[in-house]
């Protein structure tokens, strides 16, 4: 992962299925949608909370994939995180209806 990237969901699906550690799924919309429907495992950091609680909730060391509503909420909460010195940073290109759409495992009421 490059300092400016964006994922695609089949690498983040591959990531899981072989259980390859050392990442965290970030999910930045607002706590009503993330609790409808969820990438399995994305913490929920609400992109207006972002800047004040990454340093407390995520570990610098370790890959972060993050996803929003959309593609520029993605690429805006990345700009976020790279500007609080996170530098494995990657979008998750379509978020969770990308995510869906390859059959990732989701969760939440509506999952």
């Amino acid at each position: 992962m490059s300092n400016n990237s964006v994922a695609n969901v089949h690498e983040l699906k591959t990531r899981l299925q072989w259980g390859q550690p050392g990442f965290t799924i970030v999910d930045v919309r607002e706590r009503h949608t993330y609790n409808n429907g969820r990438i399995s495992g994305a913490i929920p950091i609400p992109l207006d909370d972002l800047a004040s609680r990454a340093k407390s909730a995520l570990h610098k060391e370790r890959h972060i994939y993050i996803y929003g509503d959309s593609d520029e909420q993605s690429t805006q909460a990345a700009q976020i995180l790279r500007k609080e010195g996170f530098v494995e940073v990657a979008e998750i290109q379509g978020g969770l209806t990308a995510w869906i759409s390859v059959g990732g495992a989701t969760e939440g009421v509506t999952a």
